[in-house]
């Protein structure tokens, strides 16, 4: 089995987010994910919903929804899926949880636990929902809590837990986060890191030490499932946000990059496409 495989009536869902949140800063997110998936699950890479009022977010289009949002307003939402092949699947699709935080006008507490009420409707899941000054995290397996500023990590646990690709993704954001222009290149490097973990330092998350082995390094390279896209966030006065899609071999096939001020509609995102 690999995460929300095939049959499942939820989407699979990314599976690395590291971020630095600085609430009150010029720059309140910078964040760096990557999204595992089946490679013949169709998806759509990272655009403007609905423009100018939609998030921009890339589309499972199976199921409808995203894994990573981002509003013109500094709001934005994030799912990974939790690994617990003992929890049956939901009956909605974890990945309309970003698409309807940012539809919505509430607070990112409010949101979390209003789905922290209806979590089983979910499966597993973890979920991260902020705005410029406040992040949320709720999960299948925790309760709703506020995200202290700073380097966090989240994979198929909870947030911060240490596995392997969790710690060497946080530490090396950590490197980054502290300048203050963004180098997208060092960030997508960052990303892609294929090496895998040690035995001894694998989670046991029930799917067997093959699984484990497999899922283990932060870039995953397969021939029916693999690290799909990478996506990179820089929030604040001045917004960024550049996303890389991958083939099964792991090789570059797409780039896009949206440059775009705080809160400005009328203003037309500047984009670029490989």
């Amino acid at each position: 089995m690999i995460e929300g495989g095939r049959g499942s009536n939820t989407m699979p869902l990314m599976c690395l987010i590291a971020f630095d949140f600085r609430p009150g800063n010029r720059r309140h997110l910078l964040l760096a994910a990557n999204r595992d998936e089946f490679h013949d699950r169709p998806a759509r890479p990272m655009a403007w919903w609905d423009w100018p009022d939609g998030p921009l977010a890339g589309r499972d289009e199976r199921a409808g929804g995203t894994w990573v949002a981002v509003a013109r307003d500094g709001r934005w939402a994030a799912v990974t899926n939790f690994r617990d092949p003992g929890v049956e699947a939901g009956t909605r699709s974890r990945g309309e949880l970003p698409v309807r935080f940012l539809e919505g006008a509430g607070a990112p507490e409010a949101f979390v636990r209003e789905i922290d009420a209806r979590r089983a409707e979910y499966g597993p899941f973890n979920l991260l929902a902020g705005d410029r000054e406040t992040l949320w995290f709720c999960s299948s397996h925790a309760r709703p809590a506020a995200v202290s500023p700073g380097v966090h990590a989240l994979s198929n646990g909870l947030l911060d837990e240490p596995w392997p690709k969790t710690r060497r993704a946080a530490i090396a954001l950590r490197g980054l986060a502290s300048t203050a222009s963004i180098d997208t290149d060092r960030l997508f490097e960052l990303m892609n890191d294929r090496e895998g973990a040690p035995d001894a330092d694998l989670p046991d998350t029930g799917v067997g030490a093959d699984l484990e082995r497999f899922l283990s390094p932060p870039f995953i390279v397969g021939e029916r499932y693999g690290t799909r896209c990478t996506t990179i966030l820089s929030l604040g006065v001045q917004n960024q946000a550049a996303e890389r899609v991958f083939d099964s071999s792991g090789r570059i096939v797409g780039e896009m990059d949206y440059r775009y001020p705080l809160s400005s509609p009328s203003s037309a995102a500047s984009d670029s496409v490989s």
